[in-house]
């Protein structure tokens, strides 16, 4: 499945050549930074680095910490929130496994990990404002999933986002990795059919939103790669973006980290053996590599968006 190095070099080859559109814009893309002490100072130094660069804004698709020998600590979660707020640019953050399904680990503390994300929102999502020294307004997931009677069985899932720039609409997911919190206990299988609910309401109000003609594309990030291993958790996720590559026939950007390979996929075969031209794949850097991925928004590229990678330094394991 994966053509990508050749071929998004050539794309980006292409974009060299083609006058810039007077709508263009640039955005970052980064997760699974950083790990350790070492991975956290390049990590503030790539921050205060990239306050020279011309971006709209920064998607960390989350894993702010290791998923082990890593306390789920609040001081650790509220100096994760401070650094983000560092940020010269407006910063989006969607959570990944390290940061609340693997809490329960014992090396993590032995944690809950509903409790957990329960405090990750509480810290990262109580408005619409996005992190950053200059923020931006997003709307987000704050009502009820699930109502029986006057009970909510399905809370508000305020991690998942939704914002637009130009004519290009932007949804984050709050789908992990660790097989997505499935498969430990009741409570927590629970929690996630609740999620998985929301996340699917969410995806389509995006989708949904996409249809009408002012917006030209539609850019998905979550923090599992919903391939690894073929987990079939993920199955329902993965059917519905290929349904809306399909529905909307516009450009779809799939974003992901968790397995720390930076690779881009065009054109994507889903399962069925289709070939979905309107759909492209990017997967992030993650540790030991701490860097970015630059996107650029271009109206004049028929395939809209193209990729740079930035990679900033490899920090082998160690204290």
């Amino acid at each position: 499945m994966i053509r990508s190095i050749l071929l998004a070099a050539a794309l980006l080859g292409a974009c060299v050549l083609r006058p810039s559109h007077p709508d263009m814009f640039v955005f970052a893309v980064m997760g699974d930074t950083p790990y350790n002490d070492r991975e956290e100072k390049r990590f503030l130094d790539m921050l205060e680095r990239m306050k020279d660069e011309p971006l709209r804004f920064i998607v960390h698709v989350g894993d702010f910490k290791s998923g082990g020998e890593s306390p789920c600590s609040d001081s650790l979660f509220e100096r994760r929130k401070a650094q983000f707020d560092g940020s010269a640019h407006p910063l989006i953050y969607t959570p990944g496994d390290n940061d609340w399904t693997d809490c329960r680990r014992p090396s993590n503390g032995a944690m809950n990990p509903i409790e957990r994300l329960a405090r990750l929102r509480q810290i990262f999502f109580t408005d619409e404002w996005s992190l950053g020294q200059s923020r931006i307004s997003t709307d987000y997931q704050r009502e009820c999933v699930e109502q029986i009677g006057n009970t909510c069985r399905c809370p508000a899932h305020p991690e998942n986002r939704l914002w637009s720039q130009w004519s290009v609409r932007f949804v984050t997911l709050n789908i992990p990795g660790s097989n997505n919190n499935v498969g430990y206990d009741r409570a927590n299988d629970e929690e996630a059919r609740c999620r998985n609910e929301a996340n699917r309401q969410w995806l389509e109000r995006a989708v949904r939103a996409s249809e009408n003609a002012d917006t030209r594309a539609l850019v998905v990030l979550i923090q599992a790669n919903p391939w690894d291993s073929a987990k079939p958790v993920y199955r329902s996720f993965l059917r519905q973006l290929e349904d809306a590559a399909v529905r909307l026939q516009k450009p779809i950007l799939f974003v992901h980290g968790d397995t720390h390979i930076y690779r881009v996929d065009w054109p994507f075969v889903d399962p069925a053996g289709r070939t979905l031209t309107n759909l492209t794949r990017l997967e992030t850097f993650g540790s030991p590599f701490v860097g970015w991925v630059k996107v650029t928004v271009d109206p004049n590229d028929p395939q809209i968006f193209s990729f740079e990678p930035k990679l900033v330094a490899v920090v082998p394991p160690g204290k």
